[in-house]
């Protein structure tokens, strides 16, 4: 197999995915080096911050199959694409060479890179970043994300809530989009600083916005939405690698 190296920050699992519209399933996680946004909040600043780029490792697509393989038994199951922005990585063989054996592949990205092979993909989450996190949305290249999957994959909206300005951009998104589900997320306000994922939560504090979250969308009879937490921080804080 031939292609663009491919930079990595981890590969890890077995495990369940935490979050979104794939909570709860079993998945080998693939984590990607580098991202185009530095939100304020990002908890996983050891695959975004240039500072960390020694650490991510150029690897082929068949290299990383070999590690998908090996942490997943040999045994179909789903490969999530993240980072960082796993968007402006050469990931269209990887998923190609998975698929030939049965595996499923779903991405995650802020939707500012658009990619023809979207479409090879099974499920595409669409993360715009809300005011909180200090970026700002284009979205003419999220639209341009949405014609590149073709209607292909799965494809939803998940957006972290931190606070009602964040809560009015995800309803600002959801009627700009009223073709995709929605998913809203609580963030996490105390991440690991990127060499120290012994940092604790704020579990307590990530409840209360969960639950005033949960408060929001029923008070404004908002029943599209879906409201869910992230459950590897629940399970496990800001450990990495689970």
């Amino acid at each position: 197999m031939t292609g663009a190296a491919i930079r990595v920050s981890e590969i890890f699992g077995p495990t369940i995915q935490g979050e979104g519209v794939l909570i709860g399933q079993p998945t080998v996680f693939v984590r990607t080096g580098g991202c185009d946004y530095r939100c304020s909040w990002c908890d996983t600043l050891h695959a975004v911050d240039s500072e960390y780029r020694e650490q991510w490792q150029p690897m082929s697509a068949e290299e990383i199959w070999g590690e998908v393989r090996r942490l997943s038994g040999g045994v179909p199951l789903t490969v999530s694409l993240s980072g960082g922005n796993p968007a402006i990585q050469p990931l269209g063989p990887l998923i190609d060479r998975g698929h030939g054996e049965g595996y499923r592949f779903a991405l995650e990205t802020q939707g500012s890179v658009a990619r023809d092979w979207f479409a090879d993909l099974d499920v595409l989450v669409l993360s715009p970043k809300p005011p909180s996190s200090g970026m700002e949305t284009d979205f003419a290249k999220l639209d341009e994300c949405l014609a590149m999957a073709a209607g292909r994959p799965m494809t939803v909206l998940k957006i972290v809530i931190f606070d009602d300005h964040d809560y009015g951009f995800a309803k600002d998104v959801a009627q700009r989009y009223p073709s995709l589900s929605v998913y809203l997320q609580p963030g996490n306000h105390t991440p690991p600083p990127p060499d120290d994922d012994s940092a604790t939560v704020d579990i307590d504090g990530v409840m209360n916005r969960m639950l005033w979250l949960v408060d929001k969308v029923t008070g404004d009879k908002w029943f599209d939405a879906r409201v869910l937490p992230q459950l590897h921080v629940l399970l496990w804080g800001n450990r990495r690698g689970v």
